[in-house]
């Protein structure tokens, strides 16, 4: 297998180290930590050059906080120095990795992305009356650091630029906890061996990402699933049958053991499609999708505390209408114009919301 070699020289380049900044600060340009970077960014630059040149950079620490988005989970968000370093990484590395990705593999990748794994999912919903879908219980805090920098080598032959991958896979913040025993493994070995990736990094994104790319073509080549398709660890295989995903399913499992991976018991089952599966934010049918009802029941709630905000002062008219277009962006891709009506309605025509009617004049 082919590895790519003399890539340190690109990554640490300063047009490579300034092209990344730009990428990093995306949406943030007047975060207070970003403004202080910018404020010198050319000494800057140069500082983190000749620390990646010396072989001396040092990563720091992790700011972490929880989301409900709709289950808790824990985001690390690195300095900000630090992510300009993961960008400049990947803005070598990420196409090399890409390269021998199925082309059905659909997150965190250029023209690809939700909507067009809805899509493939939708046509496959028409052909096919079963689908095994499946997701990997708690995936990121179960990524082995010792199998993932084997697979970065699998690609990757340039030292310096696998040095960086091991120190910033190294310097990970501990994840929450995901204990799990595979064959071979004694009582302590869960908590021998060092996992899991910071949700947040645009490095953990791609190795993630990369992780299963080997699982995508022992089910495209080996098991010889042509309807499949993948966005991180949300998976679908499709058959015609239920006996043949059913031995689709223990061959997975199987194989996941490698990586000391599971399938998430109660998410990994077969449906049959013409009565509607859930993926990516929507319920899909043959012929057409809608929202599940938990994320209608989320927006209603949540749109209902925003306009609270807004009429408390603690939010602007411009964030609320970010809010709701975020959302209707979401919902217009799929069958939802009577449900959009009703909830305007609902949200904006009634209730504590409702502004007041304007008193009419009487006549004298």
């Amino acid at each position: 297998m082919k590895t790519h070699k003399n890539l340190w020289p690109t990554i640490i380049d300063f047009q490579n180290l300034l092209a990344a900044a730009t990428q990093a600060q995306k949406g943030k340009r007047f975060q207070s930590n970003v403004a202080r970077f910018n404020l010198q960014l050319e000494p800057a630059l140069f500082r983190l050059r000749h620390e990646l040149l010396a072989l001396s950079y040092r990563p720091g620490p992790y700011r972490a906080f929880y989301i409900s988005d709709p289950k808790p989970r824990m985001i690390s968000a690195a300095p900000y120095r630090d992510r300009v370093v993961h960008h400049a990484l990947c803005n070598l590395i990420a196409p090399i990795l890409e390269k021998s990705m199925i082309d059905d593999s659909f997150a965190n990748r250029v023209g690809k992305g939700t909507r067009p794994a809805v899509e493939r999912f939708a046509q496959w919903c028409k052909t096919y009356p079963y689908v095994l879908k499946c997701d990997i219980r708690k995936f990121f805090p179960s990524i082995d650091h010792d199998l993932l920098k084997n697979e970065l080598r699998r690609k990757i032959g340039c030292r310096n630029t696998l040095w960086l991958c091991d120190l910033i896979i190294d310097n990970s913040n501990p994840q929450e906890n995901a204990l799990a025993w595979f064959p071979g493994d004694d009582l302590f070995t869960p908590l021998q061996r060092r996992k899991g990736l910071p949700i947040g990094n645009l490095t953990s994104q791609l190795w993630g990402n990369y992780y299963l790319n080997r699982l995508d073509h022992f089910i495209k080549e080996k098991l010889r699933c042509r309807a499949y398709l993948r966005y991180v660890d949300d998976f679908a295989v499709f058959g015609h049958s239920k006996a043949e995903l059913h031995a689709v399913k223990t061959a997975i499992e199987a194989f996941l053991r490698d990586f000391r991976l599971e399938l998430h018991e109660r998410k990994s089952r077969i449906y049959q499609t013409n009565e509607g599966v859930t993926f990516l934010g929507f319920r899909i049918f043959p012929g057409f999708r809608l929202l599940p009802s938990a994320n209608v029941r989320r927006f209603r709630s949540r749109t209902r505390r925003r306009i609270d905000d807004y009429h408390r002062g603690r939010i602007s008219l411009a964030e609320l209408h970010a809010g709701l277009h975020g959302w209707e962006g979401h919902a217009l891709q799929a069958d939802t114009w009577r449900l959009r009506r009703k909830l305007v309605r609902e949200i904006f025509g009634a209730g504590p919301f409702k502004p007041p009617k304007k008193k009419r004049r009487r006549k004298k």
